[in-house]
């Protein structure tokens, strides 16, 4: 079994779920009293928010490659973002490590892909669903097409995460705006909703909506796990 090494604290309520689902993944898949080799950094996600809304991308991709180079000398075998709007500085982290880099967007868009889904309604902070480093990349590597919320829907979407979820709050109005939400991009033609943010499947669970969510998180571990474990 290879080490998985996680990046995380961007919040530390998405990174434990990171945690417990590789140690679940490996119990499942190997028995006994088997659990994840990880090693994990977490960082204090106040700078790394303060420099979210200063705009400074190039302050937090130092921030975080450096993060990464501690993971990979704590005996990392590859790397793991936990966050997916993070994915932003995505080129610095790999450029820092001489260890693979699994980038979230490729879990997903694999799992969409295998889904025959080619347009999907995309959640996650106002990063995430409005620049394209995700977006993008969904296109171009995997040609699946993503709607975004209006804009009056995406400022909800955000304030949750940000307001709710890192906080690990989670409430009944909040999530019943979350499923009209989906609702609204089902009718513009989603095949399915990916939870584009690691706090959303706090929130929003596949019983409360009659449209295929993909957990970006869980989609993640799974990529770790086929690493690890060489599936």
């Amino acid at each position: 079994m290879k080490t998985i090494g996680v990046l995380g604290g961007m919040s530390w309520e998405s990174t434990q779920s990171y945690y417990r689902m590789l140690n679940e993944g490996v119990r499942e898949r190997l028995g006994g009293y088997h659990s994840a080799r990880i090693a994990m950094v977490s960082v204090d996600f106040a700078e790394i928010e303060a420099l979210q809304q200063s705009g400074d991308w190039d302050k937090a991709g130092d921030k975080l490659a450096l993060a990464a180079r501690q993971v990979e000398a704590a005996g990392a075998e590859c790397l793991l973002l936990a966050t997916n709007t993070m994915h932003k500085v995505a080129d610095a982290i790999e450029s820092a490590l001489s260890i693979p880099f699994l980038h979230i967007a490729d879990g997903t868009g694999s799992r969409l892909r295998a889904a025959g889904v080619e347009q999907v309604g995309l959640l996650g902070t106002r990063f995430t669903m409005e620049q394209e480093f995700y977006r993008g990349r969904l296109l171009d590597e995997h040609g699946i097409s993503c709607l975004v919320p209006t804009r009056e829907d995406r400022d909800r979407v955000h304030r949750i995460i940000f307001e709710e979820l890192v906080h690990g709050v989670i409430t009944e109005p909040s999530r019943h705006v979350y499923r009209e939400i989906v609702t609204r991009l089902q009718a513009q033609g989603a095949q399915g909703v990916i939870l584009g943010c690691t706090e959303i499947a706090l929130l929003l669970r596949q019983q409360d909506c009659d449209l295929p969510l993909y957990d970006t998180t869980t989609l993640h571990v799974e990529m770790g796990l086929e690493f690890a474990l060489g599936e």
